[in-house]
């Protein structure tokens, strides 16, 4: 495969050129300042490791977002995904182990289990040709939902609301190519802006919905006060 063969899959690109697509290259920014927003607040939470490794990998997004967006090729496609998959499995391992209190190893398999989800999502994606290439995250979209069913009180009504952003995202991304002749800049720019207020919401229904530090290995739980 030649990593460096060009892609030309966006409404605004319009040439070869670092800055063909200049929304969807400056709009990165967004998923930085959302990633910054969270660091401050994750930067005095040294109990909370995975919630400052979501911060890093939401920024890695929006750094290989824009490499995509600017030189289009193979690799920079790469590093535009890989950023995102790695989200996925961080969140999922730290909900379902942290948010919903499952064991170490079923929170593991649970983690895995994203991966035959998503091949099993992928053989009914041709039932939607409407979503184009947007059908590689409709498997992430059910993913948060069935989360979603499975959470109760604050964490339901958090991920349901993540999940309702990321349909408005998804959905402006499919627009992109069939809106291009009526809006030459597309819609993608959009997915990114929106997209960047999800990651960072659902890094923040993290830390809402964390029950807070336990007691570190070896520390001995408090023993109770004299009763009155």
């Amino acid at each position: 495969m030649d990593w460096t063969a060009a892609v030309d899959a966006y409404c605004e690109r319009m040439g070869p050129g670092f800055w063909a697509e200049p929304l969807n290259a400056v709009t990165n920014l967004a998923f930085l300042v959302s990633a910054f927003v969270l660091w401050r607040q994750v930067r005095h939470r040294p109990d909370l490791p995975l919630a400052l490794l979501l911060t890093g990998i939401l920024a890695a997004i929006g750094v290989g977002s824009f490499l995509f967006h600017t030189f289009a090729t193979r690799w920079a496609g790469v590093a535009d995904t890989a950023p995102i998959l790695i989200f996925v499995l961080v969140f999922t391992f730290a909900t379902a182990h942290d948010l919903m209190k499952q064991p170490l190893l079923y929170a593991a398999a649970i983690t895995l289990g994203f991966f035959p989800f998503t091949a099993l999502v992928a053989q009914a994606a041709p039932m939607f040709p409407w979503l184009g290439s947007s059908a590689g995250y409709l498997p992430i979209l059910l993913w948060l939902a069935g989360f979603a069913v499975m959470a109760s009180g604050k964490l339901a009504w958090d991920l349901w609301t993540a999940t309702a952003l990321l349909a408005m995202s998804l959905f402006l991304r499919t627009l992109d190519e069939p809106m291009c002749s009526q809006l030459p800049i597309g819609t993608h720019f959009l997915w990114h802006c929106l997209n960047a207020l999800l990651l960072g919401w659902l890094i923040a229904t993290y830390l809402r919905n964390h029950p807070g530090p336990g007691p570190t290995l070896g520390q001995p739980l408090a023993k109770p006060g004299p009763q009155s």
